[in-house]
This record gives C-alpha cells, structure tokens and sequence, in this order.
C-alpha cells in the first residue's frame, strides 16, 4: 500500500472538521476489506469505571454486604448478571438480584451520573472513521436511559450507524451476546469485517467469542498486562490515541507502515 501522506496523518484537533477533508491517499474502511467499529462506551469513550465501582459499593452497602472497592471495580465491563454472582451467592441473586440492581442503577443516576466525563477526541475520532466509511456502532451493558445521556456527554449522538443496550443481549459480556447484536442492527456485516473497541478484558474476550478482532485502550483503567492477555491484539492510551494512530489502529493487519511506540 502505499504510505499515507504527512498531511493526512497529523492528530485532528477537536475544533476541525474531518468529513469534507481531502479524500485522496485515504485508507477507507473498504480499502482495509473492514465495514464497521463496534465500540464499548463505559471506560472507553466516558470516564465512569471508578464511578460504577463506587455505586455497586454502595448497593451492596445498602444489602447488608461490604466489598473492596478495587475488588469491585476490577468486574466493571460486565453487566449486573455477571458481575454480582462474583460477590453474592447463587440463592441471593436469585432472591435479590433484580431488587439490588434496580437500586444501583438508580443510585447511579441520581448520585454519579453528573460527574461522568468524555474522554478525549472521541468526537473527532468518529468523524474521522464516517469520513472514511466506517460505520460505527456503540455497544453497552447500560441500561437505555443510561446510554441516552453517554451519547450526549461524549457529543457522538448524531455520528452513530446503531447501538445496542442491556435490552438486546440476553447475557451480558464476557458473553458475546451484546456484540452479536450490534453486527446484526449493522446490516450485512461479518464479525471478520468489524474491529471492537474496548477497555476491559471482558471486551477482549466477549470479542473472541463472537469472532471479531479487538483493540484495547488504557483508559478505564485496567493493566496493560492484564489487557494483552485478554486477547487485545493492539492497546492506546485511549480514543485520542487511537486518533493519532490511524489508520494503524484499526487495521486488522497493522501494516502499514513501523508501527510508532504509542505506550512509550
């Protein structure tokens, strides 16, 4: 392939507008033999992990149970149906399972939800891949209600192809089911046509199960040890960095060119 070119390869700034910039020498999603990025939101475009952690605290508080924050917050990225059984016992989640997660999520609304914040870029990242005709899908273990108000906080509401909530997915991640969902609301798409992006390793391994290659970030806040071995083929800083890095970053092949030392 031939190497992109200087101008086409500089960071887009987040006051720039990429979708009437220069098509030529563009490495488009259908050059790489790819349709779609399927990305998580909670710790990879929003900055609400220690947030969640703090709320399933305190709803196990509030149920007689007290739990290590960081215990807690190393089981973020799975929904409700996966992460409680970590901590409570089998005749509890069936007993007060619902009970307890109605509890959380509201208590996360009404007591953290203001302070989630966007991550850097995400915006400008987006419209660089509808530029280059990706389509883009979000898929989340959040509640609908909750995936309303992380579209508007990281400004991407009106850049999206589908999305795809707790509703859609019978089994949250590490299950493939949410992923699953997202590449059929996408149309005709192939799991070997999507990248995932995510900051968890349950990202990582919900990907593997649904067949589809996957790119970590560092963002929400797991090792880069624990990530790689999750089976994340490539890991950036975040969406900034994976900004900065494409094409590179979403090429299933990576080959285009020396891959810089992003995690230097």
């Amino acid at each position: 392939m031939a190497k992109k070119s200087d101008a086409t390869m500089g960071r887009i700034s987040s006051g720039s507008s990429v979708v009437g910039a220069c098509r030529c020498e563009r490495y488009t999603a259908k050059l790489l033999d790819m349709k779609a990025v399927i990305f998580d939101v909670d710790g990879t475009l929003v900055d609400s992990v220690d947030l969640h952690a703090r709320a399933w605290q305190d709803a196990f508080r509030h149920f007689g149970h007290e739990f290590p924050l960081d215990q807690i917050r190393n089981q973020i990225g799975k929904g409700g149906d996966q992460l409680m059984p970590v901590f409570l016992s089998e005749e509890e989640v069936k007993s007060k399972g619902e009970e307890i997660q109605k509890y959380r999520g509201e208590l996360f609304m009404r007591r953290y939800m203001s302070q989630v914040k966007p991550f850097p870029q995400v915006r400008p990242l987006f419209e660089r891949l509808l530029a280059d005709e990706w389509k883009i899908a979000l898929a989340s273990s959040a509640k609908e209600e909750e995936l309303k108000i992380y579209k508007d906080i990281a400004q991407v509401a009106d850049l999206l192809d589908t999305e795809t909530s707790s509703k859609d997915a019978e089994k949250s991640k590490p299950h493939p089911d949410i992923f699953l969902a997202a590449i059929e609301h996408l149309g005709p798409v192939q799991p070997q046509e999507c990248v995932v992006v995510g900051d968890s390793p349950y990202d990582a391994d919900a990907a593997r199960k649904a067949g589809i290659s996957a790119v970590g970030v560092l963002c929400g806040g797991f090792p880069e040890e624990q990530l790689r071995k999750a089976g994340f083929r490539e890991i950036y800083r975040d969406p900034a960095d994976l900004l900065e890095h494409y094409p590179n970053s979403l090429n299933p092949r990576n080959d285009l060119g020396d891959r810089k030392q992003h995690l230097d």
